[in-house]
């Protein structure tokens, strides 16, 4: 952006040369370039620059959709000024995530008029709020919001009510047990749910799924297309999603295409849902269908619902056999070309043609795997984490050469033990300074010689021939990449506290180390980068190839590489991290984690870093050298640390990051606490959901949802 303004600065100077005149290009051209610039930049800055920017910033294509959802330098003062100007343009806004601003913000929404789509989950907003706002946004058609304690739908206005009872789409994340808005909406066509709500209250009391007085209203779902529900742990999560289904199980809708329930843990079928379940078999034909494990497990239910032109499957954690997948879900191997999106993580026996004498670590079935991938030809998006997927000795019949014929996949989650090469757990790993550079500051390039001339090129020459590398060069437009050990779990779940003590790596995975994470750097366009448990990892060289060579990565997770009583990666991702240029969130997950100055001096290379998170037990950190990276990287608005620091320690930090930066940076969001402290899970409830679901917590990520879910 500031380029671009130092070129309408000289507009009608002298041209260089060597230079190009930007006004010169094709009102086309500018728009397109003018697309990548936040609108609040645009109609605030960039159109005050010249006559013709002017004209060009206000463009309907520019204004029609407003995106604040990640522009963390948005303030009350600069939507107040770009409703004011381009209120009545706008057509689609998205303010989700805006949690740093005040409640008073939304007051200016009423100013867009024309409105249609509106998404403000993560906003403060009260009930008379919301009410005046939607009064008078009798076009909207689209909406997401936040029911937190204290919402009172008796409060809505006639006005809002009649608003709301034209939304088709309904995007409702609940903090406490209630219906919110849904009973209004009554042309509900897509109903998204995210349920949130916590067990215990901030004093200790259970909490009840019973909804609020007042809100025995019906749900109206007789148009529904679309039903999502998203539970966090919790039994009232389960009790009140429960309450939503009660309707469904009554009179399925005739249109319904995508049923979807993500529930972690047990969550128990009823009678209530039995019926539901069986009136959808009779029913509807699906396109889209996830369940919880317990309502898969054991039964005959896939075998009696019907699909249409499938896009998305969800089976993770169920005990879904290799056999069952084959005939139930994918019809004994016929066209499945519809399907997009697949997750299978978790379902340890998926691979297999029965699970009723197998073990989780034997071999699977390649021609079940096989079935799938000539099936099911045009997936995007397959996660197999969270399982041992242990390849045979049969040649070609290798999971990743069988993955590698999915051409169009651009996300992909695997486990550590499925990539090593058949019988490379048995041998002894390739010695270390072969593969390591002399210089952590020099390029590290591992190619193939034509005649190798000693055991170093032997050894690169192995490495490149293996199937993971092969596998790697065959996705070349792949973008999102998680390898992930089979038995990892994170220090710090969700509403527990955190864990002491981890799962040793899975036998098969002991070799995966440096050399398969150099493959990874094959991946031109990889944008997202999820590392955890690779044992063998002795110096982490691999890291330097990324760094290099995948210059579009903005998210890396990187989680108990190596030998856990030491960070023997760490010179390597400090070398790998000044090339990130465009890096925007890093996590790191490593006991006895150093967050000391060396450390913190090679991230300041990434000019892009938005949000950092370090999990680290025993860890330890230098309370100087967060201080000068906070002041360095002008960009970073989150900084959440749970380490092995003192709780006085950490507290003096984070009031200290607060009280130097929060003026400058309104989104700012700091939480640095003893990561064994008794109250973290306290400290772990007032976090900001976009940070926490999308970087605090660790998860697989891959098909969590079904692509294009929301806007």
């Amino acid at each position: 952006l500031f380029l671009f303004h130092q070129e309408v600065v000289n507009e009608e100077s002298e041209e260089e040369s060597n230079g190009v005149n930007l006004m010169e290009f094709s009102d086309e051209i500018l728009l397109h370039i003018l697309s990548y610039v936040p609108c609040t930049d645009l109609v605030l800055n960039v159109r005050r620059t010249c006559r013709k920017l002017a004209t060009l910033c206000l463009d309907k294509s520019l204004t029609h959709t407003v995106l604040l959802q990640k522009d963390y330098k948005v303030n009350k003062d600069k939507v107040k000024q770009l409703t004011r100007d381009i209120g009545k343009e706008i057509y689609q806004l998205n303010m989700a995530g805006c949690y740093w601003l005040p409640s008073s913000t939304i007051d200016h929404v009423t100013r867009c008029k024309n409105l249609v789509k509106l998404n403000l989950s993560g906003c403060h907003v009260t009930s008379l709020r919301l009410s005046k706002m939607l009064s008078s946004l009798q076009h909207l058609r689209s909406l997401a919001i936040d029911v937190n304690p204290g919402f009172d739908a008796s409060k809505l206005s006639s006005e809002c009510k009649a608003t709301l009872s034209r939304v088709s789409e309904l995007k409702q994340t609940l903090y406490t047990p209630s219906y919110g808005v849904v009973p209004c909406c009554t042309s509900l066509e897509k109903l998204l749910l995210y349920f949130e709500i916590l067990d215990r209250s901030r004093e200790g009391f259970m909490l009840s799924g019973q909804l609020m007085v007042g809100e025995s209203n019906v749900p109206h779902y007789q148009n529904l297309r679309i039903f999502y529900a998203r539970l966090a742990p919790g039994y009232v999560n389960q009790e009140v999603v429960r309450l939503y289904l009660a309707v469904l199980s009554d009179r399925t809708p005739e249109n319904l295409h995508a049923f979807l329930i993500s529930a972690p843990g047990s969550f128990a079928e009823t009678g209530a849902t039995k019926n539901l379940l069986d009136s959808m078999a009779r029913n509807v034909r699906l396109d889209a269908l996830q369940l919880p494990k317990a309502w898969i497990n054991g039964s005959g239910l896939l075998q009696h619902l019907k699909f249409n032109n499938p896009f998305y499957f969800s089976f993770s954690r169920c005990t879904l056999s290799g056999g069952h997948l084959i005939q139930r879900v994918i019809n004994g191997g016929k066209d499945l070309k519809s399907l997009t999106s697949l997750n299978l993580s978790g379902c340890v026996h998926c691979l297999a043609p029965e699970s009723l004498f197998r073990k989780a670590e034997d071999d699977i079935d390649s021609s079940i795997l096989e079935s799938l991938v000539v099936s099911c030809c045009n997936l995007r998006h397959l996660n197999l984490s969270a399982a041992h997927h242990h390849s045979s000795e049969s040649i070609g019949n290798h999971l990743c050469q069988l993955l590698s014929r999915l051409k169009h996949l651009l996300s992909l989650a695997l486990p550590v033990c499925s990539i090593t090469d058949v019988g490379a757990s048995v041998e002894k790993p390739p010695t270390t300074p072969n593969l390591v550079p002399q210089t952590f500051g020099r390029k590290v390039r591992i190619g193939v010689q034509t005649c190798p001339r000693n055991l170093g090129d032997q050894t690169n020459q192995k490495i490149e021939s293996s199937v993971f590398w092969a596998l790697m060069g065959s996705l070349r437009f792949l973008e999102t990449l998680e390898i992930i050990g089979s038995s990892f779990s994170s220090a710090m779940p969700r509403n527990e506290p955190a864990i002491r003590n981890s799962l040793p790596p899975c036998v098969r995975a002991q070799s995966v180390g440096d050399s398969e994470v150099a493959a990874i750097s094959q991946l031109t366009y990889l944008q997202s980068l999820t590392l955890a448990q690779l044992p063998n990892i002795l110096t982490g060289s691999g890291l330097i190839n990324i760094g290099l060579q995948c210059q579009h990565l903005r998210t890396l997770s990187l989680a108990n590489l190596g030998m856990m009583g030491k960070v023997v990666y760490m010179s390597a991702l400090m070398d790998m991290l000044k090339h990130c240029k465009c890096l925007r969130d890093l996590r790191l997950e490593q006991p006895y984690f150093c967050a000391g100055a060396q450390f913190f001096q090679a991230l300041s290379h990434c000019s892009s870093l938005q949000r950092l998170c370090i999990v680290s037990r025993s860890g330890t950190l230098q309370s100087d050298a967060v201080m000068s990276f906070m002041a360095s990287c002008l960009e970073v608005i989150m900084c959440h640390m749970f380490m092995g620091e003192s709780l006085t320690v950490c507290k003096n930090l984070q009031q200290s990051i607060v009280r130097s930066f929060q003026a400058e940076r309104p989104a700012l969001n700091v939480v640095i606490f003893p990561l064994l402290h008794e109250d973290l899970t306290e400290v772990i409830r007032d976090v900001p959901m976009r940070h926490l679901d999308e970087i605090t917590l660790f998860k697989s990520r891959v098909a969590e949802e079904p692509p294009n879910l929301w806007w």
